[in-house]
This record gives structure tokens, sequence and C-alpha cells, in this order.
């Protein structure tokens, strides 16, 4: 009966590994556009299906991007500013898109421009500070997508949202955990939404990268930027050198967990626009593997539990 069994999961191992290494044919007529190419995930992403044909259209935040990006890759790949928070920027991105692609359609959208501050304990925050972070994470998100979203029915294409696994399990303050929770209610709507037009849409949960989103630098100026700010009140409940405490814990975990090697988010965002039957979910990382997605299933008292561990001990902790 064991042998039968082991037979049947090798076969079925087999399967899924043929199934899953198809990949789609004449890339060199299909146009992708992807939001935050200044940098990171989004710029290599960029590189790289230009170097295999695609006809990409490249959203930068910064003009400066823009030209990098242009001057390093093919005639093929046209860049344009974006700014995912303004919606004359994006309806203006959105004609610039469709100018390009006529009656071919969308194939791919990549919603991948995100920001990762200001991030902080939810007593240091103001509403308007998780405006700034939902604005652009999600909002912003959202409304690229609607705005193309015709043109991506025409070509029966892919619509690629960069969530975080984050979106499955909270473990920082403010808004981003929040945001990337939205991402991943809106990505379950629009896919089930999109079925019956042949619309596939597949969902992105980085771990820790070394990107500008987990950017030390970035981090601490932020964290300092907030801190300044906050009444004395708050200031006394977590102790004077709660700051100088955190940077130290910050800069363990970030060297701890991040990975450099950027291309294994590129990878699944290429399976995704590439592969014929693509997965619904990428968890890209060990860290998301391994750690945050199964931790992610646990009990909360379990979860609960294991994120408090190597915590700052707050001045008037009652714990």
């Amino acid at each position: 009966m064991l042998q039968y069994l082991i037979i049947s999961v090798l076969l079925f191992a087999l399967y899924y590994w043929y199934r899953d290494g198809k990949r789609i044919k004449n890339v060199f007529d299909k146009y992708v556009y992807i939001t935050g190419c200044d940098s990171g995930f989004g710029n290599l992403l960029a590189k790289h299906l230009d170097q295999q044909g695609f006809h990409v259209l490249a959203a930068c935040f910064t003009e400066k991007g823009a030209e990098e990006l242009k001057d390093c890759t093919s005639s093929r790949l046209k860049t344009f500013q974006l700014d995912v928070v303004n919606s004359e920027s994006i309806n203006k991105a959105a004609e610039f898109v469709k100018s390009e692609v006529k009656e071919k359609g969308l194939w791919g959208l990549v919603n991948n421009a995100g920001i990762s501050v200001p991030s902080a304990a939810s007593d240091w925050l103001t509403i308007d500070d998780h405006k700034v972070m939902l604005n652009v994470n999600l909002i912003g998100l959202i409304e690229v997508t609607l705005s193309v979203l015709p043109l991506i029915k025409r070509a029966q294409g892919r619509i690629v949202n960069v969530a975080s696994v984050f979106g499955r399990i909270s473990c920082i303050g403010g808004s981003y955990t929040i945001s990337k929770f939205g991402v991943e209610a809106f990505n379950d709507s629009l896919r089930r939404d999109l079925y019956h037009f042949g619309v596939k849409v597949l969902c992105i949960e980085p771990g820790f990268f070394k990107t500008n989103v987990t950017n030390f630098d970035v981090i601490t100026e932020n964290l300092k930027k907030l801190w300044l700010k906050l009444p004395q009140d708050v200031k006394d409940d977590y102790g004077a050198d709660f700051l100088d405490r955190s940077y130290s814990l910050l800069r363990k975990k970030v060297e701890q967990f991040a990975d450099p090697d950027l291309m294994k988010v590129v990878w699944c965002m290429n399976h995704a626009l590439t592969s014929v039957h693509p997965r619904t979910r990428y968890s890209a990382g060990l860290d998301s593997k391994l750690f945050w997605i199964p931790l992610s299933y646990m009990p909360t008292v379990i979860s609960d539990f294991v994120l408090s561990t190597n915590r700052i001990k707050l001045a008037k902790s009652v714990f």
C-alpha cells in the first residue's frame, strides 16, 4: 500500500513540474505595464522582461529613474513618470499605455510600487501617517488597476499584485501590514471577478529582501522623525533610551533576514506573466516559506508568543 502511495505522489509531482514549466509563446507582441521601476524589484523585472522580448511600459516615480532605466535597455522598453497617489498622473499613464498597446490590449500589469514608511508603533502615528501609506500601497494600486482594466480584459491578460508576507500576518505597527492585507483582499476579489473574462490575477508575497523597503537608514530616519513629534507622556511610556535600543535590534534583524538576491522575487513575477498555468500565490524567500507563512496559520496564542520574543522592554510595560 505504501509503495502505491509513494508512486502516486511521485507521479503527481512529475505532472505538477511539467505543468508548472509550460510557457506562453509569442512574447514579442505582448505588452507589460510595471509600476515602481526606479529601483528594486520593478527595475530588475523591467530589464529582465526587456531581455526576453516583451514590450515593457515602465512607470517610474522620478525622471532620473526613468532616464537611467531607458539608457540600459532596448528601444522596446518605454519609460514614463507615474505618481500612484495622483489621479491625473494615473489617467495620463493609462492613456499612454492605451496608445502603445492599441488593439492588442495589455497582456500584463505588475503593481509593484510601494513604500514602507511611516511605520512605527500604533500610538506613535496620526491618521495622516496612515493615509500616506494607504494611498500609495493600496488606493494607488487599485486606481492604477482600474485605469487599464479594459485593456487587460481585451488581451485576456494577467494582473500581478505585489503584496507581502505581511499581508498574511501583522508583526509591525503602522499601516504597512494594513495596506498589504488590503492588497490581498483586493487581489482575491479581483481574481474571482475576472475569472470568467479569461484574466488571471496573481499575488506575490515576498519576505525580507534588501530593497528600499528594508533600507536601515530609511527606517531609522523615519523612527527618529516620528519620535521627535511624540508628546512627552508617550516618550515616557517607552523610555528615553528606546530609540537607541530599537536601532540596535533593527540592524540585527535586517542583517539576519534581508535576502540580497532580488531575482527570487523577479522569477516569481516572471513566472506569473509567462506560465501557461501560473500559481495563484508566490511566496518569495526562505523566510516567507519556512517561517512567516507557517506562522500565519498557527493559533493566535502561538503567533503572539513567537512575535513577542526579543521585543524591547518598555519603560512602563506591565509585563
